[in-house]
């Protein structure tokens, strides 16, 4: 079994769990009824200042373990907001990255960027969930399921007003995911079965996808976000090259000080001002 495998076998029994304590019928109907509009994912990414860095709230992984002992994800979040991050990913992964569902909530309250739920969606109402919870965008994992599946999530949550990101590995699922008509294409770097890192993915996809999609990369029509791996500005540069657009750091991030100072770093290649001023969460 490998990774991946145990913690989408974990998932399967957590949302079996938030089921039996609110119904799927009661969580659809929330989704449905939530007024608040969502914050546009995709626009912030292709009309915002580049680099587009998608600052990643993440206390540990599998493969890493504990990446910050002193994780606050709201004062995270706030150096995040104040240093440019054109928008936020916060994982809800509990047992296996030390996420949580109510972090979406306690954030958006604190920032005005748009959030993506960073989790392993494998059912319906994960989705549900993540409209009354206050996320703008979800992730879908092509390795994690069907191409038939991730047509109907999609559909989903275009039905709530979420952004989807669609994120592939290699060739085989880049082949399936377009065939979903995405317009937020991720490329993960880090392999989920092995979960070894090669910028040298993106590469790879990139001209794959322009080849399949006949200019769509190019174009604009397909955004493309390089996920994992990345650590410094010559990374970044490196990869948009390549044609990616927006850039997901966690890890490089999380692991500094002031993630804000990090992330002004990373955008700049020097600090630029004073460190960015966060507060605790409550």
């Amino acid at each position: 079994m490998t990774i991946l495998d145990g913690i989408l076998a974990h998932k399967a029994r957590e949302v079996e769990v938030a089921k039996a304590r609110v119904s799927p019928e009661v969580m659809a109907d929330k989704a449905r009824a939530e007024g608040e509009p969502t914050r546009g994912f995709r626009a912030a990414l292709a009309e915002g200042a580049p680099p587009a860095v998608i600052a990643e709230v993440k206390r540990r992984s599998p493969s890493k373990g504990e990446i910050r002992a002193d994780f606050d994800p709201v004062d995270c979040a706030r150096r995040y907001a104040a240093s440019g991050a054109a928008c936020l990913s916060v994982l809800t992964d509990e047992h296996f990255f030390g996420g949580h569902l109510d972090f979406l909530a306690s954030i958006r309250e604190q920032v005005s960027q748009p959030i993506l739920r960073k989790d392993f969606t494998i059912d319906g109402y994960q989705i549900d969930e993540a409209r009354v919870a206050g996320a703008d965008a979800i992730l879908l994992i092509a390795s994690a399921l069907s191409t038939e599946t991730m047509q109907r999530f999609r559909a989903h949550a275009r039905e709530l007003s979420l952004d989807v990101l669609i994120e592939v590995h290699d060739e085989e699922e880049l082949a399936r995911a377009l065939e979903c008509e995405p317009d937020l294409l991720g490329v993960n770097n880090r392999n989920l079965a092995t979960f070894v890192t090669d910028l040298a993915t993106t590469e790879r996809l990139a001209r794959e996808l322009d080849r399949r999609a006949g200019g769509a990369l190019a174009a604009g029509e397909i955004l493309l976000v390089a996920e994992s791996g990345i650590r410094n500005l010559a990374d970044i540069e490196r990869l948009q090259a390549a044609g990616a657009r927006a850039f997901l750091v966690g890890e490089s991030l999380m692991r500094e000080p002031d993630p804000g100072v990090a992330l002004q770093v990373l955008r700049s290649g020097h600090e630029t001002g004073e460190p960015a001023q966060g507060g605790t969460s409550s």
